[in-house]
């Protein structure tokens, strides 16, 4: 397990977006979503933003932008919408909003997940930085949330040091 993710002695901020048509229609129960509230939130982050929205590119995109610019959150991880059918919008949201992709993120959970299932490689995730806001996009089977977000929570507390500017010193 991973040490809580503090930084400057607050709680670090965080928004959970589902992306699920029948989720926004509540014809389905969020259960990706709260396996993010109850993996992140033991780790020490406030939830703040939680939302379940239509497969709608417009609807993602204004919502990470509202939640990383006027929220100022400091992690967005998203859940749903990443695979291949047509309303499979979230990795093209994702990119129309963030200002830098961080492509090692999004690769290890592939690359780690697909040990699980052959299916991981149909994942077209994408990690990425708005201002000072992570965003983590996730598929939307609680079971494979939970794999992706074991492999780069590890890295989450180093990243958001980093998009704070207080980065601890390099180990010789």
């Amino acid at each position: 397990m991973v040490e809580p993710c503090y930084h400057g002695g607050a709680m670090p901020t965080l928004g959970i977006l589902t992306s699920s048509d029948l989720g926004s229609q509540g014809k389905r129960q969020d259960t990706s979503g709260q396996r993010i509230r109850e993996m992140l939130t033991a780790q020490g982050f406030e939830v703040r933003r939680y939302e379940i929205v239509p497969d709608e590119q417009p609807v993602l995109e204004d919502r990470l932008r509202r939640w990383a610019d006027e929220d100022g959150l400091d992690l967005i991880v998203t859940t749903g919408g990443t695979g291949l059918t047509k309303r499979d919008v979230t990795p093209e949201a994702t990119r129309a909003v963030v200002q830098r992709e961080v492509p090692g993120m999004a690769e290890a959970m592939r690359i780690q997940t697909i040990k699980y299932t052959p299916l991981a490689m149909v994942s077209r995730a994408v990690v990425g930085v708005r201002g000072h806001t992570l965003i983590i996009n996730l598929p939307g089977s609680p079971k494979a949330v939970q794999e992706c977000l074991e492999v780069v929570l590890p890295a989450i507390p180093h990243a958001l040091d980093m998009l704070r500017e207080t980065p601890p010193p390099h180990e010789a």
